[in-house]
């Protein structure tokens, strides 16, 4: 009796997480036909942290992975129906291959001849400001939490805790270098040098990224670029945003761009996501937007390789 009533219980969950995945997709998929009658905009969402892929496992989901993001895109720049591309954000960043990709295909989008506008939601910080720097505008609303541009890398030492445990690990390496990170050791002077390089290279880089895509002295962009957050409204100030207002200014500023006559067609053709992160995605809620530092873009080394993490901020 009680192994039927403890399969009655899995099978009822089973099917009720089904009904849940049918019903976010369904709603899902009413949010995304086309609005308006005039020429095509697409709208494509870059939501939760940036990754170069989405992560496995059950139930995984909540982030803005770069294949499928550039594959959107590649799909708005191959389709002669639309005009024009708006990138809609709510991100605190993410990796840096993951934004530089995402990026990097915003770049061929804008060489097909069509318009980019990055419309700013609750936070387009760090990797999500890289890619807001592509785009041919970028509209944010006053209260978005913007910029985060600079670097760190933090590591955990952690030879304190392994004493006290009675933990001793033993690393059998073919360079001086190949355990930077380790946890069961200082980080060495030399060592210190060289990922201060690493993090400077890619603040180089972000500096850059910035400089070309708002048209800024780099000496102006050094002097932005110390981490700190801005509001949208900051930013305007600053020259690092176009326009203050919502979504519909965003499609406002994009249809002038792509000077589109009457009222633009508004076609979401974010990529669609396997039936169990629909069902726990759904579940957490529509905009599957996890909790993200502001520090924002992430060095994301292989776990297997090295314990480390280092964000870009």
């Amino acid at each position: 009796m009680r192994k039927k009533l403890i399969t009655g219980i899995i099978v009822g969950l089973v099917l009720f997480s089904l009904a849940a995945a049918v019903a976010v997709k369904g709603n899902n998929q009413v949010g995304a036909k086309a609005v308006g009658t005039g020429e095509q905009i697409a709208v494509i969402h870059i939501e939760g942290p940036i990754m170069s892929t989405e992560p496995g496992g059950f139930g995984a989901t909540g982030v803005a992975a770069a294949d499928r993001i550039v594959a959107d895109l590649k799909e708005a720049r191959e389709n002669p129906n639309i005009k024009a591309v708006i990138l809609k954000l709510n991100t605190g960043g993410g990796t840096v291959v993951g934004s530089d990709e995402i990026g990097r295909e915003v770049d061929r989008v804008k060489k097909a001849g069509k318009k980019v506008v990055a419309s700013m939601g609750e936070m387009a910080a760090s990797g999500g400001y890289w890619i807001s720097c592509k785009a041919d505008k970028i509209v944010a609303n006053p209260g978005t939490f913007t910029g985060s541009i600079g670097v760190i890398m933090q590591l955990t030492k952690m030879k304190g805790l392994y004493d006290k445990l009675g933990v001793e690990m033993y690393n059998f390496k073919t360079g001086p270098h190949k355990d930077m990170g380790a946890t069961n050791r200082d980080v060495t002077p030399e060592e210190q040098e060289i990922f201060q390089g690493l993090v400077n290279d890619t603040y180089e880089d972000f500096v850059k990224v910035v400089a070309d895509g708002r048209k800024m002295d780099v000496d102006r962009v050094r002097q932005l670029a110390d981490g700190r957050i801005y509001t949208g409204k900051q930013a305007k100030e600053l020259g690092l945003v176009d326009e203050l207002g919502d979504f519909t200014t965003a499609v406002k500023v994009t249809a002038d761009l792509a000077k589109i006559k009457g009222e633009p067609e508004l076609v979401d053709i974010t990529g669609s996501r396997n039936i169990w992160q629909d069902i726990f995605g759904g579940l957490q809620g529509k905009g599957n937007v996890l909790p993200f530092p502001l520090e924002g873009l992430l060095f994301m080394p292989d776990p297997a390789l090295l314990p480390m993490n280092a964000e870009l901020q």
